[in-house]
């Protein structure tokens, strides 16, 4: 009876312990280890009791009662070492790798015990059935442990992401950031202002980074092979999933990658999703360089002698946040065809081309396919968006028309917003020879594009009621064509005979301008159409002689009036096509004074030869003057 109730007391006093311990009451962390221990001890010490009075029990003789007693024996210790953890908060590798490595060792005892006993014809006894039930109790009590301990280890010896590593600079200036949120027809009456090439340059230190502190690799892959060595493997592989799954997303943060919906995508504004592309583009080169390789190599490194599982566990971690990226180009791609997104779109292709090679490195195998097909796909329907959105491009330009002509006959917005637009796309030249078909080197959806913008202007030079005013138009237009390609890339795809052609044309223009303009105007200071004095021998009426100097003042302020209100943007041209006429006009005008200064009075001459030439050097500077009751300069 004293026997009895001596094992009675050490069970109460073995269970009231461990219920203060889940109490959680406040005790000292030396204080709760103190506790578990003793009441580790007790019942170790009650469970050793029953088993010897179990042992007197049985027959002596009997060989498979003395094995049942061992493994009982061996499954109390480990079952008291794992229980003891299980009433203590801490994690077991923050208490050192000493705790860590019993624990595991118990793990791999307690997977052992039930092996044998599941192989052993102890299993028919009523007691071995009640052991091999204890034994799965404990091994699924550690392994939900390891699990927990698992995810910890991850989530806290996460190291963090920044991007310093990563240089990124733009010597861009948008050239579209400035008409972003105009319609195509609306942006060409805003002069861009951009002339040079855009291009995003990014320096990307390749290779893995640790995303975990390598200190802790060790411990992750004991635990993954005891989980996978005790049938637990799909728990360790999700629990491995979902916390790196939620760190690259919150990689994708970091760079400024937002969660949108397609939907969302083509509701935006351009302005605004002319900066998420910007991001995009930069997020993918080193989300995909830097974040995905890390992560296979993590992947690889924890799950080191479980390859296939490994590969699909790196998948399934990173498969939604480089679909969000993709999705993201495949809105883009089935968006309206805008002309301003021309460049964008370019961009989007050529990074996404660029990373497919890392990409099928990165999701190999069967688990992968979904990924680098999608990627193809992508980059499929981007390159198509870029075919249809140049062709729509072009025939914008070709049926962009106004009614009215443009006012002062400098350079059309739209010829700088083409001129602007080929310089930017002679960044990509390979590449459009890949997706417009141009293998042969021609280049025609340049030289296309160009000529249908020189259709367009000669249409908007026909509106000019003054003919000369619209051979100054087409002089100024040509010219900064001509001008735009030799100092750009565009100049070694259309070539320095193209340039010579436009050169020819302004020149040629330039000539009618004079021609047009002039002719009639000097005509009057010729002698042609005088008549001459009946009085004198062949001498010129000097009433008619004053007539023709008059005439040819009041022409020249008419001509004056209305062509200082003209406008030749370039410095070197205006002042080209003011030398050229003032040396035609002046020599006509100071032949003609010098000609017949017997017979007309200075009170008859106007103006000066200095005079005249000064107001020549007005012309072209697009603010009109007058020069009626102007004193002599």
């Amino acid at each position: 009876m004293g026997e009895c109730e001596g094992e009675d007391d050490i069970i109460s006093a073995a269970n009231y312990i461990m219920k203060v311990l889940e109490l959680k009451r406040n005790f000292t962390n030396d204080t709760r280890q103190l506790l578990a221990d003793l009441g580790s001890q007790l019942c170790s010490m009650a469970n050793m009791t029953e088993t010897d009075k179990a042992c007197e029990e049985d027959d002596d003789g009997d060989d498979g009662a003395e094995d049942l007693s061992e493994l009982e024996y061996r499954l109390i210790r480990v079952h008291d070492k794992i229980m003891t953890w299980e009433l203590t908060q801490s994690t077991i590798w923050d208490s050192g790798s000493d705790e860590a490595n019993d624990y595991l060792e118990a793990v791999n005892e307690v997977r052992k015990l039930t092996v044998i006993l599941e192989d052993s014809k102890l299993i028919k006894n009523g007691k071995g059935n009640e052991l091999l039930r204890k034994g799965y109790d404990v091994l699924q009590t550690s392994m939900a442990r390891l699990e927990e301990e698992f995810m910890h280890i991850l989530v806290h010896n996460r190291v963090p992401f920044e991007p310093e590593h990563v240089s990124f600079r733009s010597n861009e200036e948008d050239v579209m950031d400035s008409v972003s949120t105009l319609s195509f027809d609306e942006s060409i009456e805003f002069v861009a202002q951009r002339d040079s090439s855009m291009s995003v340059s990014m320096n990307i230190n390749r290779g893995p980074v640790d995303l975990v502190h390598p200190s802790v690799i060790p411990y992750l892959k004991s635990i993954v092979k005891s989980m996978f060595d005790s049938s637990y493997d799909k728990e360790c592989t999700q629990a491995f999933v979902s916390v790196r799954r939620e760190a690259l997303d919150d990689c994708l943060f970091i760079l400024e990658v937002d969660k949108l919906s397609i939907e969302d995508v083509l509701k935006m504004e351009w302005g605004t999703l002319n900066s998420k592309i910007k991001k995009w583009m930069r997020a993918m080169k080193i989300f995909v360089r830097v974040n995905l390789a890390s992560e296979k190599w993590l992947s690889d490194e924890i799950l080191e002698d479980f390859q296939p599982v490994s590969s699909v566990c790196f998948v399934e971690s990173s498969k939604a946040s480089i679909m969000q990226l993709l999705n993201f180009g495949e809105a883009i791609a089935i968006g309206p065809h805008q002309p301003e997104k021309l460049s964008r779109i370019l961009d989007m292709y050529e990074v996404l081309e660029e990373l497919i090679p890392d990409i099928d490195s990165l999701f190999i195998g069967q688990s992968g396919s979904h990924v680098t097909t999608e990627c193809r796909d992508i980059l499929t329907r981007l390159g198509t968006c870029v075919k249809v959105t140049f062709l729509e491009f072009q025939n914008a330009v070709a049926s962009n028309v106004s009614p009215n002509s443009f006012a002062g006959g400098g350079i059309h917005p739209l010829t700088r917003y083409v001129m602007n637009y080929v310089n930017t796309l002679s960044d990509y030249t390979e590449t459009l020879n890949v997706l417009l078909k141009e293998e042969d080197g021609s280049h025609s959806y340049f030289q296309s594009l160009i000529s249908v913008l020189e259709i367009n202007l000669d249409e908007k030079a026909r509106l000019y009621k003054e003919e000369s005013l619209g051979h100054v138009f087409l002089m100024n237009n040509i010219h900064y064509m001509a001008e735009k390609v030799k100092g750009s890339e565009v100049r070694t795809v259309l070539g320095d005979e193209w340039i010579r052609k436009r050169n020819w044309k302004f020149q040629q223009h330039a000539m009618n301008y004079e021609m047009t303009t002039w002719s009639s105007v000097l005509s009057l200071l010729r002698d042609e159409g005088i008549s001459h004095s009946p009085n004198s021998n062949n001498s010129i009426s000097k009433k008619h002689l004053k007539e023709r100097l008059q005439s040819f003042y009041v022409a020249f302020e008419d001509v004056y009036k209305v062509q200082s209100g003209w406008s030749i943007p370039d410095t070197q041209l205006r002042e080209d096509l003011r030398i050229s006429t003032s040396l035609k006009v002046i020599q006509a005008y100071r032949s003609f004074i010098g000609k017949h200064k017997n017979t007309l009075s200075d009170k008859r001459i106007k103006y000066s030869a200095d005079d005249l030439e000064n107001y020549i050097f007005d012309l072209f500077d697009g603010a009109p003057r007058s020069l009626h009751n102007s004193h002599k300069k």
